[in-house]
């Protein structure tokens, strides 16, 4: 039996194939083209507008920003060399913590 790839190694595994196989008119080939700056924006933006949408009420519309966050985010760990085997490694120790919220994720606010 083989185990069915989920759609978040697919996209990876794509995205990671663009950066590449360069593709006329692939708007993933044109972000990495433009570099990470241009990368970075895109997830600030996407990420407002999923802030936004959520705010607002509007699941169909959050749902197309969570995608769109979602595959930005995918670009720039493409760019960054990340692979999502890392982020789901992350994931799966995290998940296995339980009653720890205050050491879940600790931000140092003075820097």
């Amino acid at each position: 039996m083989s185990e069915e790839k989920n759609i978040l190694a697919e996209l990876y595994d794509t995205v990671l194939e663009r950066k590449t196989e360069k593709e006329e008119g692939s708007y993933t080939c044109y972000l990495f083209e433009q570099g990470l700056d241009k990368i970075l924006k895109k997830v600030g933006e996407e990420c407002s507008e999923t802030i936004i949408a959520a705010k607002n009420g509007d699941n169909h519309e959050t749902i197309m920003e969570i995608s769109d966050l979602l595959y930005h985010l995918t670009v720039m760990m493409v760019e960054e060399g990340i692979h999502i085997s890392d982020v789901e490694a992350e994931l799966k120790k995290r998940s296995e913590k339980t009653g720890n919220l205050k050491k879940f994720h600790q931000v140092d606010h003075n820097t």
